[in-house]
């Protein structure tokens, strides 16, 4: 068996997943203090339905997730889980926003699937480079020093 296949008692898989959503109306809210709340969120809801976060990105109008998803649960399934039980824990960390988003939903409704195969090392790579691409084209000055979906230091890129 690779490292890239998961097992439970009868079942074997490995179902990658590139998963993209947004704020309702691509509002650019996701910066600083909730950030760092989404991306705790995300990780705790993802760790109770049993989902492996392999990388994500949280920027400033999007979040990218690259997701090992268990066969047991439906994609879609999951996703509408992580987004309605987000929206109402950010709500209750973050309640000034409450009057931007009056029905209490954060996510817009849509969300990008993509199932990964073969180019993950890919889909990785432009994952993490999501935020630095950002950078240079929005000449951002701001920089995370903690992952947010990983709580660990980010390392300092050094600028060409």
């Amino acid at each position: 068996m690779s490292k890239d296949t998961n097992s439970l008692a009868h079942t074997t898989w490995n179902c990658k997943y590139h998963i993209v959503f947004a704020p309702k109306y691509r509002r650019q809210v996701i910066y600083g203090k909730i950030k760092k709340d989404i991306g705790e969120i995300l990780r705790t809801l993802c760790e109770r339905k049993g989902v492996e976060i392999i990388d994500a990105t949280a920027c400033k109008d999007h979040v990218h997730m690259l997701v090992s998803i268990p066969p047991k649960l439906s994609v879609s399934a999951f996703v509408g889980y992580l987004k309605g039980k987000s929206s109402l824990m950010i709500f209750d960390r973050h309640a000034n926003l409450k009057y931007r988003y009056g029905n209490r939903k954060f996510w817009c409704t849509g969300y990008y699937v993509d199932t990964v195969g073969r180019n993950k090392k890919v889909i990785e790579q432009y994952i993490r480079n999501q935020i630095q691409d950002d950078i240079v084209a929005e000449q951002l000055s701001m920089m995370e020093y903690l992952d947010p979906f990983t709580g660990e230091e980010v390392k300092k890129k050094k600028r060409k």
